[in-house]
């Protein structure tokens, strides 16, 4: 069975910085598109950044230039440094990857626990 592990996340003053980052445990085959979505209250989950295995990245609009997306294929950890913060981004974020699990042909999305992000201004 295969579980993805949130941490970091708290409270940042606006202009701030955190770092979360995000692990897949268990009997894992090779891990595809790693990412990251939010949703704040009321409102709909949405993608912040994605990163693909080769290394390609996409960001949300709005935090193009603010947030950065890396992840690693040897410990199946995907990270988001998010600088200059606002308080828009203040959400519950989620970590998300297609993982193959060993034995298995095709792979499964699985998505973390969620961890809290508020910034205050």
């Amino acid at each position: 069975q295969v579980q993805l592990v949130e941490s970091g996340g708290g409270r940042v003053q606006a202009g701030g910085s955190l770092d979360l980052s995000c692990v897949a445990n268990g009997s894992i085959l090779r891990v595809y598109t790693m990412g990251w979505y939010r949703q704040a209250p009321g409102q709909q989950r949405e993608l912040v950044a994605q990163i693909t295995r080769g290394g390609v990245t996409n960001y949300q609009e709005t935090v193009e230039g603010r947030f950065t997306i890396s992840r690693d294929n040897v410990l199946n950890i995907v990270y988001l440094r998010m600088n200059s913060l606002k308080p828009e981004d203040t959400a519950v974020y989620y970590c998300n990857m297609d993982v193959q699990a060993s034995g298995r042909e095709n792979y499964e999305t699985y998505w973390g626990q969620g961890t809290q992000v508020t910034v205050s201004s």
